[in-house]
């Protein structure tokens, strides 16, 4: 848990211009920094990319190269990206980022929300969160168990290190161990996961997570539906208002030695005005509270 606390305390030291008139910066494209993220974050980098450049979406999209979040944060650590867009680091993350003896400055620019997925065709639209942390301990293994089918449980998880699965550690594990899963049960990419629940053979029997935006605006298969979590459905509206009970964040992240005359303090300077919040509306996400 002193991850946690560290983590957050860095957070909450980062934010405080939210609401502040920085002005928009202006950046030619081929002075833009170099930049790095999670893969549900790539239309926020490359809408942020096209309104800082005054370009296009399509000229932009080819100099906007995500890594996915491990990557990403590695990149970063090791001077290869000067700003990553991403979900919270991992423990190994902060532990190698320590070992290089990099301090990392991590600000929340949008809300989001974690979210559990089954099959449509399962009855069950509703589990508390006790009930999930048992589902992924072992202690919950039938649907029975949870008013619906008699059908054994398959949990999907995702590999230690991707940003859902450090999501899922920190967000709804907490302090508790998640059984170890079958490999089959394990699925490198989050759109991997959501197809691995939509398909099944004669029953609906899976569960798996991600986070809201990838599943609604990002990948968008119709045969898993998203689960009420303590009789709350996740939409923009409970996630930003917390309402939804697993919320979060994506985050900027750079080095705290970064220089001073670095375009990136502007940039994410403006990500926390109203302008660059309405922005953050239009390209999906949630703008935050």
């Amino acid at each position: 848990m002193k991850k946690n606390v560290l983590f957050f305390i860095v957070i909450l030291l980062s934010v405080s211009c939210i609401g502040c008139d920085a002005q928009k910066p202006n950046i030619p494209l081929e002075s833009y920094v170099k930049v790095d993220g999670s893969t549900v974050t790539i239309p926020l980098s490359e809408m942020l990319a096209a309104a800082i450049t005054g370009e296009s979406l399509e000229t932009v999209r080819p100099h906007i190269l995500h890594n996915k979040t491990h990557n990403a944060y590695v990149n970063l650590i090791d001077g290869k990206a000067d700003l990553i867009f991403v979900t919270s680091p991992s423990e190994e993350e902060l532990a190698y980022a320590k070992e290089q003896d990099v301090s990392l400055v991590i600000t929340p620019i949008v809300s989001e929300a974690f979210v559990f997925l089954t099959h449509t065709d399962n009855p069950v639209d509703n589990l508390s969160f006790e009930e999930l942390q048992k589902i992924y301990t072992g202690e919950i293994t039938n649907w029975s168990e949870v008013g619906g089918p008699n059908l054994k449980i398959a949990a999907y998880q995702r590999p230690v290190n991707s940003g859902s699965q450090t999501g899922f550690l920190d967000l709804v594990m907490q302090d508790k161990t998640p059984a170890t899963p079958p490999m089959e049960h394990i699925h490198a990419g989050m759109g991997d996961l959501i197809d691995a629940v939509a398909s099944y053979e004669n029953q609906p029997d899976a569960i798996g997570y991600s986070y809201y935006y990838f599943v609604v605006d990002m990948w968008g298969n119709t045969s898993v539906k998203l689960l009420k979590i303590d009789t709350v459905y996740p939409d923009k509206k409970t996630i930003a208002s917390g309402d939804y009970p697993i919320t979060t964040s994506y985050y900027a992240v750079y080095r705290e030695n970064t220089p001073k005359s670095s375009p990136i303090y502007e940039i994410v300077d403006w990500l926390l005005t109203e302008e660059g919040q309405d922005l953050m509306e239009a390209a999906g996400y949630v703008q935050l509270d």
